[in-house]
């Protein structure tokens, strides 16, 4: 998907996140496509994450990562699905607690968008640009959602200083990844601190990886921090593309 493009359907970036329910109402999701054809069944899956039972919005995330994230791609329709999943963060329903876990469904939320964010990260369009030369389509789906890092990042931001841990280090994540922007960077010295966070405290290899390289490539010394050892194509935060949308729920 293209936001500057005249397709029809295609959402233009604004200068503030809209509501979920604009980005619900005013996107022509059946003229998007996703992994297995147009987005016309999203909207409903949209919707069960307002649901009060967290394991149903549990599973229409798990079912939007195969339709907007299959393979670690970005297709047209990841775009606005994740303005509506960044919309929803402040969204009582973000604080449905996930049985057997006592963790809000609000850290799910932000973990989808640190893997979904990566997919479309620096490094990942660096790999894409050697292996897809030529592809403009790709490019462009990428280059649309890169565009919206942003307006991701405002949503994002607030839970930087979340009480409940789980939350705090997800936005962690998501915030570093999406800080890549160059509009962004002013927000860089306050995020190494959450990147310092997740080093001394997650014993996720992905995730202490992805703070590790922010602070190397923002010009911190990480001389006294160990190197997260990654094999050739360590796919970043959440690899396997399902993250904790794993039951139990």
């Amino acid at each position: 998907m293209n936001h500057s493009s005249s397709r029809p359907g295609a959402p233009r970036e604004p200068a503030y996140l809209p509501s979920y329910q604009a980005v619900l109402a005013e996107t022509d999701w059946g003229s998007l496509q996703t992994a297995f054809g147009s987005g016309a069944c999203l909207p409903e899956v949209l919707a069960r994450l307002l649901e009060p039972d967290a394991k149903v919005q549990v599973t229409a995330l798990s079912e939007l990562s195969e339709l907007v994230g299959h393979q670690s791609s970005i297709y047209e329709a990841t775009a606005p699905v994740a303005m509506y999943v960044a919309g929803i963060l402040a969204h009582p329903a973000a604080m449905t607690l996930r049985p057997y876990r006592n963790v809000p469904i609000r850290a799910t939320l932000l973990n989808w968008l640190a893997s979904t964010a990566y997919d479309a990260s620096d490094e990942v369009v660096d790999r894409t640009e050697r292996y897809f030369r030529g592809c403009r389509t790709h490019s462009t789906m990428l280059a649309a959602f890169r565009d919206l890092r942003p307006m991701l990042y405002r949503a994002v931001e607030p839970f930087l200083q979340d009480g409940h841990e789980d939350v705090r280090e997800a936005a962690g994540l998501a915030a570093l990844i999406l800080a890549e922007h160059p509009a962004l960077a002013r927000s860089r010295d306050d995020l190494a601190v959450h990147a310092r966070r997740i080093l001394d405290a997650s014993s996720d290899a992905h995730d202490r990886r992805v703070a590790w390289k922010a602070l190397e490539a923002w010009g911190y010394d990480v001389t006294d921090i160990e190197p997260v050892q990654e094999e050739p194509w360590d796919g970043g935060p959440h690899s396997d593309g399902r993250g904790d949308l794993e039951p139990p729920f």
